[in-house]
């Protein structure tokens, strides 16, 4: 087994670790980003967001065809927990037959910008990793 020693951390970067990682006041269920992490880390919030965030604004069935797997329950249930935390909108408008279209707020266009970064990470060290794995036996 290999050891890798890590390099001492910039005193900016153990302080954002220290904020992030401190137990929030209000009790360790609080923790907002292990709160936010469960919601958004599920199997379709994120590729929801990435969908929202390439076409502006989607209607249901637009977005069902994109996200291939998904149910329409699950889809709907996403959108619902997406929606309460703020981070879309929906829009019914009263027409026949009626319209809706959801679209991403300025809350979540920010996170947007998040997980572009997390997906170019990604992208970028799929190899390293997937070599990784197969060094430890897994594939």
């Amino acid at each position: 087994m290999e050891v890798t020693v890590a390099e001492p951390q910039t005193d900016s970067m153990a302080a954002a670790l220290e904020n992030i990682l401190t137990v929030s006041k209000n009790g360790p269920g609080l923790c907002p980003v292990r709160d936010i992490l469960d919601r958004i880390g599920d199997k379709w919030s994120l590729l929801t967001i990435l969908h929202l965030g390439r076409a502006d604004n989607l209607r249901f069935n637009e977005l069902r065809r994109h996200i291939e797997g998904i149910s329409q329950r699950m889809l709907t249930v996403t959108l619902r927990s997406l929606e309460t935390d703020g981070l879309i909108t929906r829009t019914a408008y009263a027409e026949v037959p009626p319209r809706v279209e959801y679209r991403l707020t300025a809350l979540g266009r920010s996170l947007l910008g998040a997980v572009v970064e997390l997906g170019n990470w990604a992208t970028a060290h799929a190899p390293a990793i997937a070599e990784a794995r197969r060094a430890f036996g897994v594939e």
